[in-house]
């Protein structure tokens, strides 16, 4: 028999686990601003006590989420350095007990330049960060989560890790090795309980952007042109997705390259 009367649906215990991550450890790179933050901020409204990692230590950012009650920590770590990452990690355990989420967000940019003309330092110097520094990541906090055999780690990519742009190879070119590494280690680890995933960010606004803008206005309006909603993004709009791509919510999830750009790769 049919009726009118509006059913009342069974809770879903997927999307319910992920308005709270209560008990839960998150550790953010690149946390002293931007992106890094707001998924740290992210991370502690959820519930998770949060480390925040940056090679400037982020003592004001801790202090402001400790004053509200969060739990937080503030660690310096350069992310290329191989014996600070495993250091930051063993800090996080040490302190919090656990390690349950990971969002390997440091990164730098690199000079709008032709291919021909960019140096070896400046090739060397992006790759040690953006690439190296995920790798890095990665191999201690895998460390970790296997023991536990649970875990998610999300690395930050680039909508520059999907698609080419003339003039941005360097930087292109390692945020495309952020993807190879993502879904590689998303294979061994999938059936250990332990999910990787990739965000893509477009054009957000962010120190790095606002730098860049400043440098080079003409090549970012070129940019902000192929944006079909026609504006930045913001870090707080990454950071929701990394907390869902964190979450129990995105369990059936692994090997992904989430794109959040307002558009720019789907032309």
């Amino acid at each position: 028999m049919y009726c009118a009367c509006p059913s009342r649906r069974a809770e879903n215990p997927t999307l319910n686990r992920m308005k709270t991550m209560k008990g839960q450890v998150a550790l953010v790179t690149g946390a002293g601003s931007g992106i890094g933050l707001a998924a740290a901020q992210a991370f502690a409204a959820a519930g998770a006590a949060v480390v925040l990692a940056d090679v400037n230590e982020p003592v004001e950012q801790v202090a402001k989420l400790l004053a509200v009650g969060h739990r937080a920590l503030a660690i310096q770590c350069d992310v290329s350095d191989e014996k600070a990452v495993e250091v930051m990690v063993a800090q996080t355990v040490a302190t919090f007990g656990r390690l349950d989420a990971a969002y390997n967000n440091a990164g730098i940019n690199s000079p709008v330049m032709e291919t021909a003309d960019a140096s070896s330092e400046e090739y060397d110097k992006v790759m040690s960060v953006n690439l190296r520094g995920v790798w890095n990541c990665m191999k201690y906090e895998l460390r970790q989560m296997r023991e536990q055999n649970s875990g998610a780690i999300v690395n930050c990519s680039s909508m520059g890790g999907l698609i080419g742009i003339a003039d941005r190879a360097v930087y292109h070119a390692s945020k495309h090795g952020v993807l190879g590494l993502t879904k590689s280690a998303a294979l061994e680890y999938a059936t250990r309980n332990i999910r990787i995933n990739a965000i893509c960010p477009g054009i957000i606004s962010t120190p790095m952007v606002e730098e860049m803008v400043a440098r080079e206005p003409e090549a970012m309006q070129a940019l902000l042109k192929d944006v079909p909603m026609n504006r930045l993004g913001t870090p707080e709009e990454i950071a929701a997705v990394v907390l869902w791509l964190c979450s129990p919510a995105a369990s059936f999830i692994i090997g992904q390259a989430i794109a959040v750009d307002g558009g720019y790769t789907v032309r």
